[in-house]
């Protein structure tokens, strides 16, 4: 059984940036793509980023490609989101997610364990 937690939310204003992490615990973290979810208010949810395992492959939602990074540090068994000029639209609950093996998918039927959210919510 693997835990998730993540942290790093708040309130930014239009144009900041806020780094979101996501603690792993209870299993082998290096054997899990990993991948950030959003859900907006009123929305569904959407899949932001992914991460294979390695780190070596990753993708990304259009709405947020070159504003978001996504990162893993195995060592620490951590993800990280880092989110550059923000939009009133990223407001959401940002929630981390892992797959076992395979690569990060954009459908939340894919990934196995689930954190509980942080908030972000960007003023204009």
């Amino acid at each position: 059984q693997v835990q998730l937690v993540e942290s790093g939310g708040g309130l930014v204003q239009t144009g900041g940036s806020l780094r979101l992490s996501c603690a792993a615990s209870g299993g082998s973290f290096s054997s899990y793509a990993m991948a950030w979810f959003r859900q907006g208010p009123g929305k569904e949810h959407e899949f932001v980023t992914g991460v294979a395992w390695s780190g070596g492959f990753t993708n990304y939602a259009d709405s947020v490609k070159g504003r978001f990074t996504i990162s893993r540090d195995n060592a620490k068994n951590t993800v990280y989101l880092q989110m550059n000029s923000l939009k009133p639209e990223d407001t959401a609950v940002y929630y981390c997610a892992a797959r076992f093996r395979g690569a990060p998918s954009a459908s939340r039927l894919g990934y196995d364990y689930w954190g509980q959210g942080t908030q972000v919510t960007v003023s204009s």
